[in-house]
This record gives structure tokens, C-alpha cells and sequence, in this order.
């Protein structure tokens, strides 16, 4: 795997997106801001071997992860919240995975997010029960793809991005006017007077 490496517009606000996996780790990398288009900057997956022991699995998945960080260089991760399934040792790889991306958002000095799967499904296609083929289907058309991003954990990992900038973003906004409003300030009535 080739993780093209590259520098930030610091105009907008770059998001790694993580659909956590211990078989297979979506990882995508959106950029995008205020009255800008988004933009893809790489996606891809993280694979770990079966026959691996967990362990040795879970280093795989950190190193990549890592790597992807140091290449795309993220304001932000945005990470699946992860939630209890039929399968125990499934839902422990992929808490455990997704505990991995958290440390090393932690570890940079990196702002995480947890978004639920419902939430990035809304946010991406209008609807929480969306499948994974409109999830990919909107992914496409939202980055202006000829195809969505394969396979489905990649496409994932972007909604996830892209939810976080498209919900992210208006929450830092909505704080900020309110952290301002309590110190007995005016609130902000543009983006640019944020940046003030």
C-alpha cells in the first residue's frame, strides 16, 4: 500500500476517517472547509492475517495507522463508535482497533470524534438506515468519484470523514459562539470573525 504523502491547505480542515477492523481497517483522508468543495487525499485499508497471533495483529493495525498519519497529516481522526454485536471476538478486534486509532490521535495532540454508524449514514445519505452500497453510492458523488472507494471498509472510513467535517465543524462553531456569548462578547456572525 501507497499512502501519497502530503501537506495540508490549512484554509481547511483535514480529516482521517477510521472504520476500525482487525481483518480489515478502512482508513480515509477528506479535506474540506468552510465554502470549500471537499477533497480526497487517500484511502485504502489496513489487513491483518488471520493466521496472525492478536497481538501481533493489533501492531499491524497501530504501524499502519501510523504511517497514515505521518503521510497525510490529519487536524483530526475521526473514529466508528463501536457497538456490541452478535459476535464477542468480533466486537472486541474492532473495540480494540478502534482503541488504537484514539491512542494515536491522543498520543499527536490530534482531536478525535466518535460517530455512530446511523450518524455518518445520515449524514451522508440523508438516512441512518442507508446500506453500504448507498453509503459508497453518496461517497462517490459528494468527492465527485467515477466509483465509490473499495472495499466497502474504505468507503466507510470516508463517510466517516466527511460526517466529521460536515458535523464537526458546525459543532466547534456552535461552541465557540457559545463559549463567547458567556464571556460577555459578541457573537461571531461570520467565519471569518472566528478567526479574529
Amino acid at each position: 500500500m501507497s499512502i501519497p504523502k502530503s501537506t495540508p491547505d490549512r484554509r481547511v480542515t483535514r480529516v482521517m476517517g477510521v472504520d476500525p477492523g482487525l481483518t480489515r481497517c478502512g482508513v480515509g483522508v477528506v479535506e474540506g472547509g468552510l465554502g470549500s468543495s471537499l477533497k480526497l487525499i487517500a484511502v485504502g485499508v489496513i489487513r491483518t492475517p488471520a493466521d496472525l497471533d492478536h497481538a501481533h495483529r493489533l501492531l499491524r493495525i497501530h504501524d499502519g495507522l501510523e504511517e497514515w498519519r505521518d503521510h497525510t497529516r490529519p487536524d483530526a481522526i475521526a473514529v466508528e463508535k463501536v457497538f456490541a454485536q452478535h459476535n464477542r471476538n468480533t466486537v472486541a478486534g474492532t473495540a480494540q482497533a478502534a482503541g488504537i486509532a484514539m491512542m494515536i490521535a491522543a498520543r499527536h495532540g490530534l482531536p478525535v470524534a466518535l460517530h455512530t454508524p446511523s450518524e455518518v449514514k445520515a449524514a451522508i445519505s440523508g438516512s441512518g438506515r442507508a446500506d453500504k452500497a448507498q453509503v459508497g453510492f453518496m461517497v462517490a458523488r459528494v468527492l465527485r468519484l467515477s466509483a465509490p472507494p473499495k472495499p466497502a471498509d474504505a468507503a466507510d472510513a470516508v463517510a466517516l470523514a466527511i460526517c466529521h467535517l460536515w458535523r464537526g465543524g458546525a459543532a466547534r462553531r456552535i461552541e465557540a459562539a457559545v463559549a463567547t456569548q458567556r464571556r460577555g462578547r459578541r457573537v461571531p456572525r461570520s467565519w471569518k470573525d472566528l478567526a479574529r
